[in-house]
């Protein structure tokens, strides 16, 4: 209620982005001292059993987390893992340091409670954020997402994202490729099987060579076809990739109550309830078509706890957030956590993990012969 009323009188009429960096800067004060940040997380940290979710090899303490965009330099995330968030996707970060794209690049739509972004992939480098997840000591489980840099060749893109995993993959807890951002020019041109089985490839190569593997996910975006959809989850499967985030922002703007501001800018992706139906309609085809072949992470106009119940019961093992918590407050992410450890219990359950896929079509199964081999067993665990 405190922040619905300072985000109204306040907070909306200060640019998003600079908002954005208090926010970030106000929570990294706090609990930059130990005592406090242990306080903050005995307060607000998922702390029910219920909550707790074993996937990719990972221990979860909530399977809400967030997205990529909120922590995109690495800073903060000891600090959004004490509000509640169960994990932390750092990113995108690049290979070098880049500005992203001119100012402003953020905006709000505030009667859809989205935001519009084409902010670039601003980032200090690969190198920049492995050392300071490298200097973690909180418990959060923290990903790393990769992308091409903007001045990167499309021809060049694998060694772009080989070297970002080279330094990042030491540090993190797994790594999310993304090939779906609609504000890196040709970037998305890459989640086409042709593009993505060497890309993918590359990857993987680079993690085998590293001293410890950790998982690899590849992040996709909304405005593929139904089609595309199943041949890249399909090409996931055959390559022994463990996840999918799905989905990024959109380049849709049907629908949207906001037509003037977006009308006044050049390009960008729109996050929030407007990537609702979509978000959910690629997480149940995904669940159909891969099984328990692949870990999903759904993301995209996850703004009420009812949201998150639905991915869960749709077939995400784990949900990401960004445009609910902006909207959302501080306490938003510890007020999701126990609706829906609430939820568990309603439906007589003893772990979240149980549910995952509960409500999917049954008898859905993948095909035998997708036209690139067997299934694996589950990524689950």
């Amino acid at each position: 209620m405190i922040y619905r009323l300072l985000f109204k009188l306040l907070l909306r009429r200060i640019d998003p982005e600079r908002v954005h960096l208090l926010a970030s800067r106000g929570l990294r004060a706090v609990t930059s001292v130990e005592l406090v940040r242990r306080g903050v997380r005995r307060l607000l940290a998922p702390c029910d059993a219920r909550l707790r979710v074993r996937a990719l090899g990972l221990d979860f303490p909530s399977p809400l987390g967030v997205a990529a965009g909120v922590d995109k330099d690495g800073t903060w995330f000891e600090g959004l893992g004490s509000l509640g968030f169960g994990f932390v996707e750092v990113g995108t970060v690049t290979p070098r340091p880049q500005e992203g794209n001119p100012k402003p690049r953020v905006f709000r739509l505030v009667r859809d409670r989205a935001l519009l972004n084409r902010m670039g992939f601003p980032n200090p480098g690969a190198e920049v954020v492995a050392r300071r997840l490298s200097r973690r000591s909180g418990p959060s489980v923290v990903g790393a997402n990769v992308g091409r840099a903007r001045s990167t060749a499309a021809e060049d893109a694998g060694e772009d994202y080989r070297s970002a995993v080279r330094l990042l993959a030491p540090a993190a807890d797994y790594i999310a490729v993304n090939v779906s951002s609609p504000n890196t020019p040709g970037l998305r041109d890459m989640q086409t099987v042709e593009l993505l089985r060497p890309l993918v490839g590359a990857v993987q190569s680079e993690l085998d060579s590293a001293s410890s593997r950790v998982p690899l996910l590849v992040k996709i975006g909304p405005d593929l076809s139904d089609e595309q959809v199943d041949a890249v989850a399909d090409l996931a499967v055959s390559l022994g990739v463990e996840g999918i985030v799905a989905v990024n922002t959109t380049l849709d703007r049907a629908g949207l109550s906001s037509p003037a501001e977006v009308a006044s800018v050049d390009g960008g992706g729109v996050s929030g309830p407007p990537l609702k139906a979509r978000a959910l309609e690629i997480l149940r085809r995904l669940h159909a078509r891969a099984g328990d072949d692949l870990v999903l992470v759904s993301v995209g106009g996850i703004d009420t706890p009812d949201d998150a119940w639905a991915r869960i019961l749709a077939g995400a093992t784990l949900v990401q957030a960004y445009t609910g918590f902006v909207y959302g407050g501080p306490l938003w992410p510890s007020r999701t956590n126990r609706t829906l450890a609430r939820r568990v219990r309603e439906a007589g359950r003893s772990s979240v993990q149980e549910l995952v896929g509960a409500g999917a079509p049954r008898g859905a199964e993948r095909p035998a012969d997708n036209g690139f081999g067997a299934a694996r067993t589950s990524r689950i665990a």
